[in-house]
């Protein structure tokens, strides 16, 4: 019976936070808060030569941003602390050598040589990679006389030789490993700084982790952590193993292949919200049609229960999709105030109407960072292909392209009033007179004021936002270049 269920997100400071970190880290969270318990966070730093400056920070400011609140962890302390690995460097020692002294670990005194001519040979001869227990049977004279030497050693545990090692996981079930199959790891370093496998072992046991969620590329050392918890006769906590996340092309993501992290998707123009609502759901189901939740609806309805075996795929265009829904969801006053930073970086005309603008992207707008190559025809019209005007769906070409536009310059010209409901009945009204579409005549337009094929409205509503004068240049423009043509004759 568990008193209380106790998560823990154990990051190295290594850089960036990659996603399937994240995930990890919003699963502990969404676990513990769903069952009332407690979620922490724990820096795995002993691992000296990966450590990156200032890393700590960005796990500490990520996990803020995305409101993943910590019960527990350096920053805010916790009755369990440290909870820095490298500030707990003696009581992994301590537990060391506990096992040392009951048999189940030993010294090893192999250096780099060895260990490299041992590899080499069993590489020769195609046998997994794994320590030979050169120094699993030294006596105790030959140890203290080495230490006394001062000879460099690690500290290996002693996996028994036969039988097997098991374990329940909460998403693949039951798993059985021989034990013959496992190596003699090594779980203090000639540094005295533990290896994770054995740091994390200690942790969790002493800060009363329930139960460890993280992703199932450690699955198969999961019998060595069995192993040592049977070895202090400590109870064994539940394990959670996600399963990987991939790209569409079966890879893995890899930020060392250059795949988005956190902050890399922030500066993309994704949303916090939406970001963590994508990665809950890339291996997880709620079991319902729904895709769309807040943290807060998360946290009530997460179970492990729906947790996938299979690898998750990153698909960018759900993730377009999921932040284009949550800016929809925006008071249009939010979206406003949010586009207002990009449309400064192109747009420098004071008299535009900047909140006309936002009425047409707020509802079209997948993320942020789109905006600017989606307004900047807004300040300037840019030079652009003349074979914009075919379109097949909208029946146009050359030929009617340029008798819409002259028709169309005529109908603004003589215009009474700058409206956009005058403007768009009279070139529906020029449509039916002349018994084509209304795209035969709605896109000449949109492709005169604009310069592009896709646009955040109509020609009509960027005629009204550009202005009448501006509206007449741009179209007089796109006469001139349907004259122009070479093939084309009057």
């Amino acid at each position: 019976m568990i008193s209380e269920v106790r998560t823990r997100f154990a990051p190295s400071p290594t850089g960036y936070m990659h996603i399937g970190n994240l995930r990890t880290a919003l699963y502990s969270y969404l676990f513990a808060r769903s069952r009332n318990g407690k979620f922490i966070l724990r820096i795995e730093d002993t691992d000296s030569e990966r450590y990156i400056e200032d890393s700590m920070s960005m796990i500490f400011n990520t996990l803020k941003e995305t409101k993943l609140f910590y019960d527990e962890g350096p920053d805010i302390g916790g009755k369990f602390g440290p909870y820095i690995q490298s500030q707990r460097k003696e009581i992994y020692f301590s537990h060391a050598k506990k096992l040392v002294n009951q048999g189940d670990a030993y010294y090893c005194f192999c250096d780099k040589e060895r260990l490299r001519r041992v590899h080499d040979e069993q590489k020769k001869i195609k046998v997994p990679p794994k320590y030979d227990g050169y120094c699993r049977n030294i006596s105790n004279e030959e140890i203290q006389r080495k230490l006394e030497l001062g000879i460099s050693y690690v500290i290996r545990q002693k996996i028994p030789k036969f039988g097997f090692t098991s374990f329940e996981d909460e998403v693949f079930g039951n798993i059985s490993v021989e034990n013959f199959s496992l190596d003699d790891g090594v779980l203090i370093k000639s540094d005295g700084l533990p290896t994770y496998n054995f740091a994390n072992v200690i942790d969790d046991h002493l800060m009363k982790i329930s139960h460890v969620i993280r992703g199932n590329e450690y699955l198969s050392s999961t019998p060595k952590y069995v192993l040592l918890y049977k070895s202090f006769d400590w109870k064994i906590p539940y394990y959670v193993h996600v399963p990987p996340i991939i790209k569409e092309n079966g890879k893995k993501l890899s930020k060392r292949d250059g795949d988005a992290t956190f902050e890399d998707l922030i500066k993309l123009g994704f949303l916090e919200e939406a970001i963590i609502n994508f990665i809950a759901l890339l291996g997880w189901s709620s079991k319902t049609e729904r895709e769309i939740f807040s943290l807060s609806e998360l946290e009530e309805m997460f179970d492990i229960t729906g947790l996938g075996k299979s690898p998750a795929v990153f698909d960018v265009k759900k993730l377009l999709w999921l932040n284009g829904e949550y800016i929809k969801k925006m008071t249009f006053d939010e979206f406003h105030k949010n586009a207002l930073v990009y449309y400064s970086k192109v747009i420098k005309n004071s008299m535009l109407d900047l909140e006309k603008v936002s009425e047409l992207l707020h509802t079209r707008c997948e993320k942020f960072s789109d905006i600017v190559s989606q307004v900047d025809f807004f300040e300037e019209l840019k030079d652009y292909e003349v074979s914009l005007f075919i379109h097949k769906k909208m029946k146009t070409d050359f030929e009617n392209s340029l008798s819409s536009l002259i028709k169309i310059l005529q109908i603004v010209e003589e215009l009474p009033k700058w409206n956009e409901e005058i403007l768009k009945d009279k070139l529906v009204d020029l449509a039916v007179k002349l018994n084509v579409k209304n795209g035969v005549i709605l896109w000449p337009l949109r492709v005169a004021v604009t310069g592009k094929a896709f646009t955040p409205g109509g020609g009509v509503e960027i005629s009204i936002i550009l202005g009448k004068e501006e509206t007449i240049k741009r179209i007089k423009i796109g006469i001139e270049k349907l004259k122009n043509l070479n093939h084309f004759l009057i």
